[in-house]
Parts: C-alpha cells; sequence; structure tokens
C-alpha cells in the first residue's frame, strides 16, 4: 500500500466505516455540501443498491476504508470490480485523528466514518491492493494457513513439554534436541511411560525402538540411555491403558497429524508457485528458503509498487525511529509500526544467513559484533541489520528483475 496524492475536490468521497453485519456509510457529494449517511447491510442486494446510488453521483468517486478484520475484502473486491477509486485509512491514523477531532477517546461506527472523510479530504490515505486482482491471494492463504498450523504445532509441543512430559516421563527432557523430534513421539505414542518402556527386556525395547527412532547414527546408544532413564523415572506410577494415557496419546498424535499437515501446505506452496518469477529470484538470497520466500510474496503483494527501499523498510515496521523534543533525543530503533510477519520472516532469513560460511551478510555480522562478539544486546542490533540489510536486497532483485549475484573479496596480490 502506497501513499496516494490528495484527493481531488471534484470527486465525491464516500466513508465507509466497516463491520460485521453492517457498514456506516457517509457520502459527500462532489457538487453539494451536503453530507449523506445511511447504512448498508453485507449482502449483494445492498451493495449492488449503494453501487447505483453511487454512480448517480457524478462519473469520479473515491471510496475511504479501514482494514476490519476479513470483513472489507468483499465489500472492496466488488467496489473494485463497480470501477470505483479505493483508499485504504491506516489503523493508527483513524485512532490518532479521531482523539485529535473529537478530544477523547470513545468511539462509534458514525464517528469513525466522519474521520475516515477527514482523512479521504486531506488525502491521508494509502492506495488499497486487493489481493485476489494483483495474484497474491493464493500465496496469502498458502502463509497464513501454514503459519496457523506452524503456531497449533508449537503450542501442542509446548503443552507436552510443559504438562505431559512433567507427569510421565520427566527425564525425556534431556533427548530433547530440538523442536524437530518426530522420531521421540513415534516413540512415546507406543511406549507413553517409563513403564511400559521397562515392561520389555532392554536389548527387546532397543529392536523395537531402532524401528521409530529413524536414521539415527547412535540409534542403540540413545535407546540404551532412554531404557536406562526409564528405570530410574520419577513419574507418575499411572498404567498405560488409564484414561489419562489415553489423553497423552491423543495429544501425541496431534502433534504428529499437524507436522503433516504443516508439511502437505509447504508441498501444495512449492506446487502453486513453482513458475513464480519472483519466488525463483528470493529463493537466490542467502537464508531465504521456501516458506521465507511464500510469506514475502504473500505479505508484501508486488515490491514494484514502492517507489524507494525506505518506503518497503517503513512498509516492514524496519525504519529506523527516534523520539526528540527540544534538547532530548531518545535512542534509535526500529519502529515497529508495519508488517510483523514481514519482519519475523527477514528476522528469521537473517539468523539462517549469519551461519552459513561465506557471504556479506555474515560479515556484515561479524563487523557488528567484533568489538564484543558475546554482547546480546549487540547481536540483536547486528541481526536488526543484517535483516534490514536482507530487505533491501529482495526489495532491489525483485524492482530490477535480476538474480542475487554473491561477490567473494580475494586478496590482491601486491595490495
Amino acid at each position: 500500500m502506497t501513499k496516494t496524492d490528495s484527493t481531488p475536490g471534484s470527486a465525491t468521497l464516500v466513508a465507509v466505516d466497516v463491520a460485521k453485519s453492517h457498514n456506516e456509510v457517509l457520502i459527500e457529494p462532489a457538487l453539494s455540501a451536503r453530507r449523506r449517511h445511511f447504512r448498508v447491510a453485507n449482502t449483494l442486494a445492498d451493495y449492488e443498491r449503494m453501487a447505483e446510488y453511487l454512480r448517480g453521483l457524478g462519473p469520479r468517486t473515491v471510496v475511504g476504508f479501514e482494514a476490519t478484520g476479513n470483513y472489507h475484502r468483499p465489500l472492496a473486491h466488488f467496489l473494485y470490480r463497480q470501477g470505483f477509486e479505493l483508499r485504504l485509512i491506516p489503523t493508527l491514523a483513524l485512532a490518532r485523528t479521531r482523539e485529535a477531532m473529537h478530544n477523547s477517546w470513545d468511539k462509534n461506527d458514525p464517528k469513525d466514518a466522519q474521520v475516515i472523510l477527514h482523512l479521504l479530504k486531506t488525502g491521508l490515505t494509502q492506495t488499497w491492493h486487493d489481493p485476489l486482482v494483483s495474484g497474491t491471494h493464493d500465496a496469502q492463504e498458502l502463509s497464513k494457513t501454514h503459519h496457523q498450523v506452524a503456531l497449533a504445532r508449537t503450542r501442542v509441543w509446548h503443552s507436552l513439554r510443559n504438562h505431559y512430559f512433567q507427569l510421565y516421563f520427566p527425564e525425556i527432557e534431556h533427548f530433547i534436541r530440538s523442536d524437530s523430534n518426530d522420531w521421540l513421539i513415534r516413540l512415546l505414542l507406543q511406549f507413553p511411560t517409563p513403564g511400559a518402556i521397562t515392561a520389555l527386556p532392554g536389548e527387546e525395547f532397543v529392536a523395537q525402538g531402532s524401528k521409530l527412532v529413524g536414521r539415527k547414527v547412535h540409534k542403540t546408544e540413545l535407546l540404551a540411555n532412554i531404557y536406562a532413564a526409564a528405570q530410574s523415572s520419577i513419574a507418575l506410577p499411572v498404567a498405560s491403558d488409564r484414561p489419562a494415557i489415553a489423553m497423552y496419546r491423543l495429544v501425541l498424535e496431534e502433534y504428529l497429524a499437524l507436522g503433516r499437515l504443516r508439511e502437505s501446505i509447504a508441498t501444495q506452496a512449492e506446487t502453486a508457485l513453482a513458475n513464480h518469477p519472483d519466488r525463483r529470484r528470493l529463493m537466490t538470497v542467502p537464508g531465504v528458503g521456501p516458506i521465507t520466500a511464500l510469506t514475502i510474496l504473500a505479505e508484501a503483494g508486488d515490491l514494484r509498487r514502492f517507489g524507494h527501499y525506505r518506503q518497503f523498510l517503513k512498509f516492514c515496521g524496519m525504519n529506523l525511529s527516534t523520539q526528540q523534543s527540544g534538547r532530548f533525543r531518545g535512542v534509535s530503533r526500529l519502529s515497529k509500526y508495519g508488517n510483523a510477519r514481514l519482519r519475523t520472516a527477514f528476522w528469521m532469513a537473517a539468523q539462517s544467513a549469519v551461519r552459513m560460511r561465506e557471504n556479506s551478510l555474515r560479515r556484515k555480522f561479524d563487523r557488528y559484533v567484533h568489538s564484543n562478539p558475546l554482547s546480546a544486546d549487540l547481536r540483536r542490533k547486528a541481526y536488526s541489520a543484517v535483516a534490514a540489510k536482507l530487505a533491501r536486497i529482495v526489495y532491489g532483485l525483485i524492482k530490477n528483475g535480476c538474480d542475487y549475484r554473491p561477490f567473494f573479496e580475494d586478496v590482491i596480490p601486491g595490495g
């Protein structure tokens, strides 16, 4: 969404305060100073009556609205197909302007419509880019669904570690190496408690567990250590056939099912965007993987609409902001007034790029932390700087239509 020019005075201005069932509409016709106010239900019949009425007010109509969940999407798409100009009102701008105009924090739908109309008249709006029209709708749905499934899987994992493991096998925590522990979940699904493990001889447990652990280099030693931990466990003595253990197994199965669903969505995204030129360019950038590229395409849309990389950084909330008043000047820090998922994507990509052996991003990180590599604050600033550089690189590649070209610094003989 890019900043627009001031709204022309010859246009009919329409302010819509979007809600779930009804929308408050405030109209200021181009040829009349008298405003008109009515409500529009979220039905096709009301949408068509509203469009017909607006067409009778003049040749040019500008409609402004605030993004409200996803309630605004059907109305915005309908009005776009009818040929009306659409403007998006930023939520923060609407809140601050409402407080300034009415000297109060209270709000209601008619009041918000008045504020939206005021912002339309002053031109403090953004151009609305419909995801269905711009071709990013599929990528958005894939990315958001993948994100929700990943969040659900993480919540289940935390539930297992903080509740079920502590009750039924606390010692299993010593064998967790990362959040990707499907082999451990499969093992616990068959042997949920220490009693279920020690009910078998050690050799038989190792033999059965080897089919579940997967390609582990030292699987025999690993399973032997788990068996030893089960023999001296402090877990609650609950039999494996009790309803409590059935609930435990249910959560274990949910964790595995969410993992399979996440992989399925990633595969669908790979298929749907296989021939997308921007995705191919993003995949050439160090640290940017398939899911990160999907998130960037879904959340940023077409980066070519930004006139300068600083606009894109501001859209991500990665621009520097400083509080200053009189002689006081605060510390410059990230504004974070932008797309949080894009910031997360670039932050994760920066961590991956820094772990690589040789690239300019890792050199930038090393220069930041050179004075004190163990400083957590310095490392956080370095990651932020690398993430911002990644955002600039991504913008430049897509804007110019070229691939990432790494340059390696060599020592010049005699130099």
